[in-house]
C-alpha cells in the first residue's frame, strides 16, 4: 500500500504569517526527487525556492501562482516512492511547518517599514535561524541562496520572480552571470529590448508557464486576468465601454454616479508579499504607538553645490543620538522597559514598486560620508535585487525617511516598535529669513521628528532636533 505524505508550507522566516505562491517548478502527477526544486514563495522579505521534501509522484498542490497560502497550511501532498531516497526520520530540515505566533507573543517586536519612501535607498547583532529552507541544520549563520537550475535555466529565485512579472522568458535570456546563471539586470534589459532575446526554440513554450503545465492561451479565463488574451470579442466589448463613457461625459450633462458594488472601473487584488507585511505592520504600530510629531527647518546654506544629502542626514541623526540618547532606544509596550543603545543603527527607508523595505545601516556612528555612501549603494542594490539577508531588516535602532527628493514639506511618519523615533527629511527650498540689516535667501530642510510619546519626553525631542538642525548647518 502506497503511502502518502502531506508537506506543510514551512516558515520561511521569523514568524511570517504567509507566503504568495510565485511558480511551480511541478505539476501534479509528475514525479519529483528529494530536494528538487519544489515552488518558489515570496514573502514580506524575500523569495524563497522551497525544495521537495520527499521523493515520490505530486499528488496534489496548493493553488496557481499568485494565491497566498497561510504557513502551516497544506502546500503539496505525495505520493512515496519506496525504491527513492527519503529524508530520515526526524531529521532536521532546519524550518519549522508550526503555524506563526500571535504578535502578542514574540519575545520582542521586529522593526518593520516605515511608512514614508526614501530620496534612495538609502551594520548589533541578532539571533536569526536564517530562512532557507531544505535539508539543512539550523543555524544562526546567514544562509546565501544559489542559482537553481530549473528547465536548463539557472537562476536565483528573485531573479525568476521578477521574469514572470515582466513576461520575459527566461529560456531565451541571455545570461552573463558566473557560470552562466541569468541576472537580474539580464532580465530588465531583456524586458526593456526585445530584440537581445534568443530564438525560441521550435515547440518551445514560455518558460515561466511551463511550470504550470498550461501555456497562456490554455489557461482559463479567471487566470489571465479580465481583458487578458480575451480576444477580439472581449477588446470589442472594451472599446465600446469606453466610446460609450466618453459620449456621455461629452455631453455635458450632471450624472448621478452609482456606488462601486454597482459599477467599479478596477477589479479588487489582494496585497501580497512586501506590501501584505506593510499593511499588517502599519496598523499594528499605528495602534501600539503614542506619536507625536515635531517639525522645524534646518538653515543648510553653508553646504557645498556637491554635498551627498544623505550622508549627512545620517551624520545629524548620529549627532542627535550622542547629544539624546533617549532617542536611540527601544521601548517595550507590555513591560514598560527601554534599552538605550551605544550604537546607531539607522533605517533607511527604500521604496521599490513591490513595496516598501527598510535596511539597516550598521554602525552609522563608525562611518564618514564616504562609507555611508557605499553602504547606502550596496543595501539599495540588495533590496531592488531581493538578495538582503533577512537580519538586515531588522534590528536597526532610529529610521530614516527622506521623502523630499519626490515632494512634500513636513510629514507624520510612523514609528514602528520597538524603536521610538523616525526623522523625516522633506524637499529642500530657498526662502528669505531676516538676518541684520535686511533679509537673505537661504537654501533650508524641512524636518519633521517623530516619537514615541510614552519612552521619550517632549523636551527629549525638542533637543534631539535642536542638535540635529545644529549638525546640519555646520560646513562640509
Amino acid at each position: 500500500m502506497s503511502q502518502t505524505k502531506t508537506f506543510l508550507l514551512p516558515d520561511l522566516g521569523e514568524g511570517l504569517p504567509d507566503a504568495t505562491i510565485v511558480e511551480w517548478f511541478v505539476r501534479e502527477g509528475d514525479t519529483v526527487a528529494l530536494d528538487a526544486p519544489l515552488v518558489s514563495m515570496e514573502t514580506a522579505k524575500a523569495v524563497v525556492e522551497v525544495p521537495s521534501p520527499v521523493s515520490g509522484k505530486v499528488l496534489r498542490l496548493a493553488g496557481a501562482a499568485g494565491e497566498v497560502v497561510p504557513t502551516g497550511a497544506m502546500l503539496a501532498e505525495f505520493e512515496l516512492d519506496p525504491n527513492r531516497p527519503q529524508r530520515a526520520d526526524g531529521q532536521d530540515t532546519g524550518h519549522s511547518h508550526a503555524a506563526p505566533k500571535p504578535a502578542s507573543a514574540a519575545a520582542s517586536p521586529a522593526p518593520a517599514p516605515a511608512p514614508m519612501p526614501a530620496v534612495e535607498s538609502f551594520d548589533h547583532e541578532r539571533d536569526d535561524a536564517g530562512t532557507v529552507v531544505g535539508a539543512m541544520q539550523a543555524s544562526d549563520a546567514v544562509q546565501v541562496q544559489a542559482a537553481v537550475a530549473v528547465g536548463g535555466v539557472k537562476a536565483m529565485p528573485a531573479v525568476r520572480a521578477m521574469a514572470r512579472k515582466l513576461g520575459v522568458d527566461l529560456a531565451r535570456v541571455r545570461a552573463t552571470g558566473a557560470d552562466g546563471v541569468v541576472t537580474m539586470a539580464d532580465v530588465k534589459q531583456a524586458a526593456a529590448d526585445g530584440s537581445l532575446l534568443l530564438p525560441s526554440p521550435a515547440g518551445a513554450t514560455v518558460h515561466g508557464m511551463r511550470a504550470t503545465g498550461a501555456h497562456a492561451s490554455e489557461r482559463p479565463r479567471d487566470e489571465r486576468g479580465p481583458g487578458r488574451g480575451a480576444g477580439a470579442g472581449g477588446e470589442g466589448a472594451a472599446a465600446g465601454h469606453v466610446a460609450a463613457r466618453t459620449a456621455l461625459s461629452a455631453s455635458g450633462k450632471p450624472m448621478r454616479t452609482q456606488p462601486p458594488g454597482v459599477v467599479a472601473s478596477g477589479q479588487p487584488e489582494p496585497l501580497k508579499g512586501v506590501r501584505r507585511n506593510m499593511a499588517r505592520v502599519m496598523a499594528d504600530a499605528h495602534a501600539k504607538v503614542v506619536a507625536t510629531t515635531l517639525n522645524d527647518d534646518a538653515d543648510v546654506q553653508a553646504w557645498t553645490p556637491a554635498s551627498d544629502v544623505t550622508a549627512r542626514l545620517v551624520r545629524g541623526i548620529v549627532a542627535a543620538c550622542t547629544a539624546v540618547p533617549a532617542m536611540n532606544a527601544w521601548f517595550d509596550g507590555d513591560a514598560l522597559t527601554r534599552t538605550l543603545h551605544p550604537h546607531v543603527d539607522i533605517g533607511i527607508a527604500v521604496d521599490t514598486d513591490e513595496g516598501l523595505f527598510v535596511p539597516a545601516l550598521r554602525n552609522a556612528d563608525l562611518l564618514d560620508a564616504r562609507g555611508v555612501r557605499e553602504g547606502v549603494n550596496r543595501l539599495r542594490t540588495q533590496v531592488l535585487e531581493r538578495s538582503l539577508p533577512a537580519s538586515e531588516l531588522t534590528g536597526y535602532t532610529i529610521s530614516l525617511s527622506n521623502f523630499g527628493m519626490f515632494a512634500g514639506r513636513y510629514a507624520t511618519p510612523i514609528v514602528v516598535p520597538p524603536c521610538v523615533a523616525i526623522v523625516a527629511a522633506g524637499r529642500a527650498r530657498f526662502q528669505m529669513t531676516p538676518v541684520m540689516g535686511g533679509f537673505e535667501s537661504r537654501k533650508v530642510i524641512p524636518l519633521s521628528v517623530t516619537f514615541d510619546h510614552r519612552a521619550c519626553t517632549g523636551g527629549e525631542a525638542a533637543r534631539f532636533l535642536r542638535a540635529l538642525i545644529d549638525d546640519l548647518a555646520l560646513a562640509d
